[in-house]
């Protein structure tokens, strides 16, 4: 068989590159917590503990998820030589043609073997945890309070999308229209090292559909990453320093969604931290789950303590690149827009759709490449 030394060459940067991807996930060590996790999702006690159940079978189906993209990385390029052969074999307008969609399923899997690359970054201390997003309207008004809402909405969709758990906490309703703030979790093994780089200061302009001028506006949303806390973490909260609120859920325009005081507000008085849930059904369940939101907020603020010392220590001052992130212009030209990448995509809708892989990807390969730097 005769390959085009260009396409041979490609072929081994892409066997070079799925060879890493494999020695970095370790896949012998990987199939062996696969079996030990079977082995603890078959256990009839199992659902005894549901928080940690969910965790074992959230873990389990992570690693079979990752050992069969790989798996199937690794047969998709070891069939790529077979795609060029029989193309070769083909004359004319047909051999145009397979010659065409080989290239298109290496360019395919380039594509997927560098977003599987992407994954090998996430080392960071808490990169493995699901994670917690906060979004609070800037800004901008009634437009800010609805620029929220859709940024929740695209994130809950890349979620889905991924086939990722997401169970809402909070969400705090504006006047008009939109979201004020809202807390939600994503419930995947490396959610926090994934959607870490999300964090910051999102930018939206366009025609304002709540100005009888229909005139532009520019409005603003940020977006907070926290990794969930675990049991390790020795995040202990005191409840002398805590100040419990109970309320009334409240839903669009201020309407009650339910009749009982089931909301809970949370105030960590030593830091003034305030943390909400009223998603649940009881007072109880909401207590449990803003407490866990507060344990995020604690173990942010003390990761960015230390993290405060050490550049403290190298004299660098930190870095800001967490503020002003992104840019979505709906007019008067269409384009998405990553400010610290450079990344751009000119179909909006499809990322607010959730479409979000390209600028998740570039920002973990930036934020490696400026740790490294």
């Amino acid at each position: 068989m005769i390959v085009h030394p260009d396409v041979a060459a490609d072929l081994e940067s892409l066997d070079a590159t799925l060879t890493t991807v494999e020695k970095v996930l370790d896949l012998e060590e990987l199939r062996r917590r696969i079996d030990e996790l079977e082995m603890q999702a078959s256990d009839p006690d199992l659902w005894n503990d549901q928080d940690h159940a969910q965790k074992v079978t959230s873990e389990l189906s992570h690693a079979q998820s990752e050992l069969r993209k790989v798996s199937e990385l690794r047969q998709r390029l070891e069939d790529l030589p077979v795609h060029y052969e029989l193309a070769d074999a083909e004359e004319g307008e047909d051999k145009t043609a397979a010659l065409a969609d080989a290239d298109e399923e290496r360019a395919s899997l380039r594509a997927d073997i560098e977003a599987m690359e992407v994954k090998t970054m996430l080392a960071g201390e808490y990169d493995s945890r699901e994670a917690v997003v906060n979004i609070r309207s800037g800004a901008g008004g009634v437009d800010a309070a609805d620029w929220a809402q859709m940024l929740m909405r695209m994130y809950i969709r890349w979620a889905e999308r991924k086939g990722y758990g997401v169970e809402v906490y909070d969400t705090s309703y504006a006047e008009e229209a939109g979201l004020k703030s809202a807390t939600f979790a994503v419930k995947a093994p490396y959610m926090y090292g994934t959607l870490s780089v999300e964090q910051g200061t999102h930018r939206l302009v366009r025609i304002s559909p709540f100005d009888n001028q229909s005139r532009r506006q520019t409005s603003f949303a940020e977006v907070e990453v926290l990794p969930v806390v675990e049991t390790t973490d020795h995040i202990d909260v005191d409840e002398n320093d805590i100040k419990v609120d109970v309320y009334r859920s409240s839903g669009p325009g201020g309407q009650s969604v339910n009749t009982t005081d089931s909301a809970v507000r949370l105030t960590h008085i030593p830091t003034g931290i305030v943390v909400t849930c009223q998603n649940e059904k009881s007072q109880l369940q909401n207590k449990a789950s803003a407490m866990r939101v507060l344990q995020a907020k604690l173990l942010e603020r003390k990761r960015q303590e230390e993290r405060a010392e050490l550049d403290a220590l190298k004299g660098d001052g930190g870095s800001s690149w967490g503020n002003q992130m992104r840019s979505y212009v709906l007019h008067p030209y269409q384009m998405v827009k990553d400010l610290r990448t450079g990344v751009e995509d000119n179909n909006p809708t499809a990322v607010l759709d959730g479409e979000l892989d390209k600028f998740i990807e570039a920002g973990i390969r930036w934020r490696m490449a400026s740790a490294e730097a």
